[in-house]
């Protein structure tokens, strides 16, 4: 069950008052708007992930992006705090992926 948080104002008397809550979707920047960053990082066991941040919209669209991404590359990986992490050394593939969709990207790091 997803609760959504109150924001600011916990009880009114206005009967025509509206809550705002925490977390609200925000609308997605188009594709060429966005600035992606591309890093990569080592996990338990030595593990490489590919992290991609930067992202600005709606977590639905977050989700959908990560997901073509998965199956272009044949790998695994999910969807945290905003960021999609996906799992092995193919960040050259998604940069190739993110570009041919017309993001901009920026490869950080090693």
């Amino acid at each position: 069950m997803n609760k959504k948080r109150k924001k600011g104002v916990l009880y009114s008397t206005d009967p025509n008052f509206e809550y705002e809550y925490e977390g609200e979707e925000m609308e997605t920047l188009a594709n060429n708007e966005q600035k992606l960053r591309i890093h990569i990082d080592k996990h338990r066991a030595g593990k490489i992930v590919v992290i991609i941040k930067g992202f600005i919209g709606s977590t639905e669209d977050l989700k959908s992006l990560a997901k073509n991404i998965k199956i272009k590359c044949g790998v695994g990986g999910s969807v945290k705090n905003g960021e999609i992490l996906i799992q092995g050394d193919v960040r050259d593939k998604v940069i190739e992926i993110l570009q041919s969709l017309q993001y901009n990207t920026k490869r950080i790091g090693g």
